[in-house]
């Protein structure tokens, strides 16, 4: 019987190549393989820019700072989400006011419309698993509901109601009526942290609506990126060029090539590893579903199609102690199983600062019984069988099923 870790990264020789070129070029900062990352991603998910930075939370922040984001202003996200959504507003002195979720974990756009007030500056939903939230149904939400909106930057003088961004750091790859990339939300933010489907070991990216982008616009996040220094290591390398200023009080957020590099030889071949996932899931599901006691997860909702992140299956009427119970029998047998997420007001920090779980009820049913087992390309139909065997026969034992 295989020991089936959770989520090991993907690395082949030519991603080794790849690195290596970078380690042998003496050019390991932001350069010339980061740019190619961009030029690769727009290419891939045909969106008009893309700027690839050092992790997803430091993306968030950048935006929400350049948007003008600051003390006194309210970004709304979802209470089923990992801690870096809230604290990237947080860090900024903004409040988080959290909403709860659907069925699938998502934010729940009926409720969407409450929580907007005059104060409220972002939307940040969140795709669960994979699975993209209907972002034409949060605009019109926002575009209904923001009236009162006052803007207080020139990036929000733009469009004069919440910005909405899309915290994709689940969702590269997903399908939006059969095209790939987010076309609905105003900027779309990628993670390629080491567990994600593409992967630069530690990374992100910053993705624009096409709408929205623009060269000024570009070069002001670019900015936001390096400290507010007008000149990146590759241009201050040129002769004579070493003179450079900073215009406004930026963050450090710029990919190194030698991240960069992961991500090229990672994006080619993505289409095939995004495939392998695909027959996981499916795998997973044709076992699951006609399990009695268990709650697949969806991967398509309307016109939306996941990027096959995570299986999120839920036990039927378990509780929190019956679930755990089940995951350490599975992890006393050799499979790795994880739990996506606890909700952020069941987490010290955010019990402090005020939010409680009982005004978020289905965030908090959704985690009481959720279980993430393994997906990724590099398991055989063995180990997906293995998967399923394992956790069928914890369940069975500790909810004394027959």
């Amino acid at each position: 019987m295989n020991k089936i870790p959770f989520s090991p990264p993907l690395i082949n020789e030519d991603i080794e190549n790849q690195v290596l070129d970078s380690l042998r070029s003496g050019w390991i900062t932001s350069g010339p393989k980061v740019q190619r990352l961009e030029n690769d991603i727009k290419k891939y998910l045909n969106v008009e820019n893309c700027i690839c930075v050092n992790s997803w939370t430091s993306g968030a922040m950048v935006v929400l700072k350049w948007f003008g984001i600051g003390p006194g202003d309210e970004v709304i996200i979802p209470a089923y989400t990992y801690a870096a959504t809230a604290l990237a507003a947080m860090n900024l002195g903004a409040t988080v006011v959290m909403v709860d979720v659907d069925d699938n974990c998502l934010m729940d756009v009926n409720k969407l419309a409450a929580a907007i007030t005059p104060k409220t500056k972002a939307i940040m939903p969140v795709d669960i698993a994979g699975l993209p939230v209907n972002y034409q149904k949060i605009k019109a939400v926002v575009d209904a509901n923001s009236q009162e909106f006052t803007a207080s930057s020139k990036a929000q003088q733009l469009f004069n109601r919440p910005l909405i961004i899309a915290d994709a750091a689940h969702s590269f790859g997903a399908k939006n009526n059969g095209k790939l990339g987010n076309h609905d939300a105003d900027i779309t933010i990628y993670s390629f942290h080491a567990v994600k489907n593409l992967t630069t070991a530690e990374g992100g990216a910053i993705c624009f609506n096409e709408s929205l982008f623009s060269e000024p616009i570009d070069r002001q996040i670019r900015l936001h990126c390096l400290n507010g220094q007008t000149k990146d290591a590759m241009s201050k390398t040129n002769s004579g060029n070493w003179k450079y200023d900073i215009v406004l009080q930026g963050l450090k957020a710029n990919m190194p090539d030698i991240c960069a590099a992961i991500g090229i030889e990672q994006l080619k071949i993505y289409n095939k590893t995004l495939e392998r996932r695909k027959e996981v899931f499916q795998q997973y599901f044709d076992f699951f579903s006609k399990c009695d006691w268990a709650t697949p997860p969806a991967s398509v909702v309307d016109h939306l199609e996941s990027s096959y992140h995570l299986y999120m299956l839920r036990i039927k009427n378990a509780t929190e102690e019956e679930r755990d119970a089940i995951m350490t029998k599975v992890i006393a047998n050799g499979v790795s199983v994880n739990v996506h997420f606890t909700p952020l007001p069941l987490l010290t920090f955010f019990k402090e600062s005020g939010y409680s779980i009982e005004h978020y009820p289905n965030a908090h049913a959704n985690f009481l019984n959720e279980i993430s087992l393994p997906i990724y390309p590099q398991l055989t139909d063995e180990d997906v069988d293995q998967v399923c065997a394992t956790i069928a026969a914890a369940v069975k034992e500790v909810l004394n099923l027959d």
